[in-house]
């Protein structure tokens, strides 16, 4: 594990994107905290500039460039996030940018890359845009990786700093802290942070069934490809990778899986207790929660709230299905 990330790391990661990026707040929800019955805190992500948390990594990596690599452009994958934090900051760094998006990837997504000034490529579905990304690193550019980086995993680590260190001043650190899983570096990076920083606490992971990338990596004793069918694709990686298994593997209490509906339904829970929009991506953490309470009822939770990039009335439809 010689690319495992450090709270040195991380810290370092900090004082690199600090000022280009959202320090967002953690703060307590009562609505939700009566919701679940157990104290919560919200890791507020979702205000973060592009609507997600991917612009750390972004921003970060573009900052640890050379001026050749800049100067021959970059590339990124995405099941929409990712996509749209690399086409926001490459823009504002003026380095030409080619995202590649499954068209299941969400059509706001897709439009606001697009006019952030990236050359939006559509695939197929999410192993067909891996595969032409990799083709366009061949001819050249750099690839952004979502999770397969070091540096990417730092930065992201880097809203875990955050909140332990907000928790701390509030006087109510989390017991148990919840983080979403696509490819994996938000909760390897948040998980490395947080105990680091708040010692005995458990950090807990959540999939959607049908995009269960990490679960099936730690049956398997490594990441290993599994088929997609869940309708959350901003957590559609079809693999996790080595850097980010060996991260969970070492620092994760477990991995949980929810379906799809109750991660529709968890996002209106937010809306509904929080008084938040946020994305299934973090609605997902909502029935996860439920399960943890049952376990641990003397549970304090925090929940990162990782995004906030989706339509209203898809939503309502998918929350509305049997």
């Amino acid at each position: 594990m010689a690319d495992q990330v450090g709270i040195a790391d991380i810290e370092t990661a900090a004082a690199r994107i600090a000022g280009g990026v959202v320090r967002t707040p953690t703060v307590p929800s009562p609505g939700l905290s009566a919701a679940l019955g157990a104290p919560v805190l919200l890791k507020l992500e979702h205000l973060q500039r592009a609507g997600s948390f991917k612009p750390r990594g972004v921003l970060a990596k573009l900052a640890s460039l050379t001026d050749a690599e800049r100067a021959a452009g970059v590339v990124a994958v995405s099941g929409g996030n990712h996509g749209l934090a690399v086409a926001e900051v490459a823009g504002a760094a003026r380095v030409d940018a080619v995202v590649v998006m499954p068209r299941t990837a969400p059509a706001r997504s897709v439009a606001a890359a697009r006019a952030a000034g990236a050359d939006v490529r559509l695939t197929s579905d999410i192993a067909a845009a891996f595969a032409q990304a990799g083709e366009l690193r061949r001819a050249g550019r750099t690839l952004v990786h979502p999770f397969d980086d070091p540096v990417i995993v730092a930065a992201q680590g880097t809203v875990g700093l955050e909140l332990a260190r907000d928790a701390v001043a509030l006087g109510e650190p989390p017991t148990d802290v919840l983080v979403s899983i696509g490819g994996g570096a938000l909760i390897s990076g948040v998980a490395t942070a947080v105990h680091a920083l708040l010692p005995g606490i458990r950090v807990w992971g959540v999939e959607p069934v049908g995009a269960e990338a990490m679960s099936a990596a730690l049956a398997a004793g490594g990441p290993t490809p599994v088929a997609i069918s869940s309708a959350i694709t901003t957590l559609s990686a079809p693999s996790a990778s080595q850097l980010t298994y060996d991260h969970v593997r070492a620092l994760v209490h477990e991995v949980l899986v929810v379906d799809d509906a109750a991660a529709y339904r968890g996002t209106l829970t937010l809306a509904e207790h929080a008084g938040i929009w946020a994305e299934p991506a973090a609605g997902c953490l909502v029935p996860a929660a439920r399960r943890i309470v049952e376990r641990h009822p003397d549970a304090r939770l925090a929940l990162v709230v990782c995004g906030a990039n989706a339509d209203v009335a898809d939503v309502v439809r998918a929350a509305a299905q049997p």
